[in-house]
């Protein structure tokens, strides 16, 4: 990858509901986007294991890597995205999106 990958951040707080199952089956989803979505280079997922205590109670990291803007936003329209966005809302409390330039 280059220095000029855009990386998409999604920070998650799912509801108190929401099972240990039910998110693991959200991830596995989640990264199935990789293969159906044109452009995403890479797709990593990971609980939070700082000691900080700054997590605002956001408990999992998700990061997508692009080749630019043009692949993220054509991720962002893409239907199987769009499908997944409406799947995964239910289980969430809160959400927070980053996106950036690395380098």
């Amino acid at each position: 990858m280059s220095d000029s990958t855009l990386r998409h951040l999604v920070l998650c707080r799912f509801t108190e509901q929401t099972s240990a199952a039910e998110v693991a089956s959200i991830s596995a989803d989640f990264a199935t986007l990789k293969h159906s979505v044109p452009g995403v280079l890479l797709f990593e997922c990971g609980v939070n294991v700082s000691p900080e205590g700054l997590d605002q109670g956001y408990t999992h990291c998700f990061r997508l890597d692009f080749a630019g803007t043009a692949e993220r936003d054509g991720y962002l329209v893409h239907p199987t995205h769009l499908a997944f966005v409406e799947r995964f809302k239910p289980w969430l409390a809160q959400v927070l999106v980053l996106d950036y330039v690395a380098g």
